[in-house]
């Protein structure tokens, strides 16, 4: 993957809970792209898959342990992964990452694709591991400035996976689309694909993907990261 932009332009802080492939993938993409990432495991001879260029973090511990988090710089993490080989240590390090922390994006990864609906209940965004690519978790990871799912050959137009600040649950895609001045192609909830009605409401959990010319993607992020306006 080609690197992109930092947040905003700004370097900010990774933590990231696992250092298979899917993990060392994460930590030396984010790298790449100029921000700082610490990793933990439980395994020190793990972060071997790091390889000798990686300059950030190791740090050898449970990624729940409060401890290991600290160690890992949790309170200053823009965004916290969890894609060791546990389903339960995965959820219950985000859940600790977000409402211990305080960190506001997370993702864990799922082995069971079944207990994706229960956990999105909980609040924490889910990846089953038969649609779990290094793309997915960086667009659940950097919701500004994400990887464009699909780029036509002009470079012109780009489906992306856009997110949806939590005060737009309950109101209709229409209202979305009208607010951003964008189209959306379709929506993932729970797994699956549905093409939204005039009447379907954005849920809790929902994945939201647009269709918009390459310059509209950011004014796109910037007005679906806030709050709605009045109606």
């Amino acid at each position: 993957m080609s690197a992109q932009p930092a947040v905003y332009g700004r370097t900010v802080h990774f933590v990231i809970m696992g250092c298979g492939r899917v993990g060392s993938m994460l930590a030396g993409t984010l790298e790449e792209q100029g921000h700082d990432v610490a990793v933990i495991d439980q395994n020190p001879a793990a972060f071997r898959r790091l390889g000798a260029t990686f300059e950030g973090r190791r740090v050898t511990g449970l990624g729940f342990d409060r401890d290991t988090l600290r160690e890992a710089e949790i309170e200053n993490a823009y965004a916290f992964a969890a894609v060791s080989s546990g389903d339960n240590s995965n959820v219950l390090a985000a859940r600790v990452a977000r409402e211990t922390y305080g960190v506001e994006h997370v993702v864990a990864r799922i082995y069971d694709p079944g207990r994706a609906e229960v956990y999105q209940r909980l609040g924490i965004p889910t990846v089953a591991t038969v649609r779990w690519t290094a793309d997915q978790t960086l667009r659940r990871l950097l919701p500004l400035g994400s990887v464009p799912e699909h780029t036509d050959p002009s470079g012109k137009i780009v489906l992306a996976d856009v997110p949806v600040h939590a005060d737009w649950v309950g109101q209709r895609f229409s209202r979305i689309e009208a607010v951003a001045g964008a189209r959306i192609a379709y929506l993932t909830r729970l797994g699956e694909g549905m093409i939204p009605g005039p009447d379907t409401v954005y849920q809790e959990g929902d994945l939201v993907h647009v269709v918009a010319t390459s310059d509209q993607i950011p004014v796109i992020e910037q007005l679906l990261d806030q709050s709605p306006p009045p109606a």
